[in-house]
């Protein structure tokens, strides 16, 4: 496939979900089920037409294309290398399954005209910050994203919900004034924005300082990075399940992938040794992983225990990405696929549970493990993974960021990722257990309806098999991508480490 081709399929990935929300709009009023098979099938294009371009990346492919010029060096451009195509493909495919999963989860929820046409732009809009070929390309993509995603937030118009997206539209409106003016810094230093003309900043001075700090509190806010956090556990629980687990599973990795840009394509592994200033994104990565684990500890909501458990494996991500070796950026880029299948199964599978049984306070989930199998089967299996249970997938990253970490000669980040772990069995644990082991309340009776015993009657009472296949599928991936440790994402993760700390090549 020759570059024109490949250039003609990146933009029709991003324009197809603009260009089908419109139509999205119109076909509401015709008919609910020709729009969600419509939804459907522009999410499975998407992920398709994301595919083909793989062939052109195992090759070594890399495309950087001007589609059109605003000012003397200041354009629109699109951008192809491994990295973009990575997470462009991880996306379409959260993507899909979420809108499979969002068919019978939304079909007695109001304002589905609205929902479904948000969802799909959003698809194009997180397209367009993968394959955005400069910042000021990456920065409208990251603003349409983050705007348009406030509606998924309010989505139920519960006073709950407004609260959420009220503080969540403050944090990302300050997020893109920092990121709009690291940006503006970048241009005057380097007179340039373009993510494919190598390094731009080679030298370290104040102003230079400044953009990274710009940088990361923009990129940061949307990672769930400590202190820019405070937005994310109030968002995930009020909206709508679906919803939830793209926030987490995609959404909050267009954060770490702006900052993965920053690192390798404005600064260089050198400067940022040099100068120290990745030490900043370490303290800040350590302290996210801390707090998110222990203030997870704390929550009985299950969304809200969740959402906090993102904001601590986003900060294995920082990390990887501030030790700035090998292995570490190997573990942090696997962990962004790892994480993006095992929460993504979660939150659908935690979505599962309260639309089938009303049930959000972890201490009523005793005996669902009989009542829902399937479901709390695979919310289990991604929650040991997120613990680091070998062989999931969840225990090749952080294994691979603790070889990373003692690579660097720093001991004491493999310490972090222990007591994180630690955290992290003891709040999913007392999930787990009680679901299977102990009685659904209410239903414990013996074999002549006395009282005291222990055998216990139950209903299935499982989720539609469309849910069920989104959920599945998600949590079978936390087994097959850790039991195979040359599978073919962790490959895509080592590949694409070399390639960046190779600054830009093979």
């Amino acid at each position: 496939m020759d570059q024109a081709s490949i250039i003609i399929i990146m933009v029709v990935i991003v324009a197809l979900p603009v260009v089908m929300t419109p139509v999205l709009m119109y076909i509401c009023r015709i008919s609910d089920r020709l729009r969600n098979g419509l939804a459907i099938l522009t999410a499975a294009a998407t992920f398709i037409l994301t595919l083909l371009l793989y062939p052109f990346i195992r090759d070594g492919g890399v495309v950087q294309q001007s589609l059109f010029e605003i000012l003397p060096n200041l354009e629109i451009s699109i951008h192809l290398d491994i990295l973009s195509f990575s997470l462009a493909a991880l996306a379409s495919f959260i993507w899909l399954l979420c809108t499979i999963y969002s068919i019978d989860y939304m079909a007695k929820e109001h304002a589905c005209s609205r929902y479904y046409p948000v969802l799909i732009f959003t698809l194009g809009a997180c397209q367009g910050i993968f394959f955005a070929g400069d910042l000021f390309s990456l920065f409208v993509f990251f603003e349409l994203m983050s705007i348009i995603a406030y509606i998924l937030i309010i989505h139920e118009q519960t006073e709950e919900a407004l609260k959420a997206g009220y503080k969540y539209l403050v944090m990302t409106i300050i997020g893109g004034l920092a990121l709009f003016f690291g940006i503006i810094i970048v241009f005057e230093i380097g007179g340039t924005v373009s993510l494919g003309v190598g390094v731009i900043i080679g030298e370290p001075s104040l102003l230079a300082l400044i953009a990274f700090i710009c940088f990361l509190i923009g990129f940061g806010m949307k990672a769930g990075m400590f202190p820019l956090h405070v937005w994310l556990p109030d968002a995930h629980p009020v909206a709508p399940s679906p919803a939830s687990a793209l926030l987490s599973g995609v959404m909050l990795k267009t954060g770490a992938y702006g900052l993965i840009r920053v690192v390798f394509h404005v600064y260089s592994v050198d400067l940022l040794r040099s100068s120290g200033w990745n030490n900043i994104l370490a303290i800040l990565a350590v302290i996210t992983i801390l707090l998110g684990s222990a203030v997870a500890l704390t929550q009985t909501d299950i969304k809200r225990r969740l959402a906090y458990s993102s904001i601590s494996q986003l900060g294995y991500v920082l990390l990887g990405l501030s030790i700035l070796n090998n292995n570490a950026l190997t573990g942090a880029v696997f962990h962004i696929f790892s994480h993006a299948f095992m929460k993504s199964a979660l939150f659908l599978a935690a979505g599962a549970i309260i639309w089938k049984t009303g049930i959000r306070n972890i201490n009523d989930m005793k005996g669902l493990g009989r009542l829902m199998p399937v479901t709390m089967g695979s919310f289990s299996l991604a929650a040991l993974a997120m613990i680091g249970i070998p062989p999931l997938n969840g225990f090749l990253s952080k294994w691979t960021l603790a070889l990373g970490a003692l690579d660097a000669g720093m001991p004491g980040y493999v310490m972090v990722l222990l007591i994180s772990s630690l955290l992290n069995a003891l709040y999913y644990l007392p999930i787990i257990i009680p679901a299977f082991f102990e009685s659904p309340e209410g239903e414990e009776i013996n074999d002549h309806g006395d009282e005291g015993s222990h055998e216990v009657l139950f209903k299935i009472k499982e989720a539609t098999p469309l849910m069920l296949s989104a959920i599945v599928i998600l949590a079978l991936c936390t087994i097959f991508f850790g039991l195979t440790p040359n599978n073919i994402i962790f490959s895509l993760s080592r590949l694409t480490a070399l390639f960046l700390l190779g600054g830009g090549s093979f």
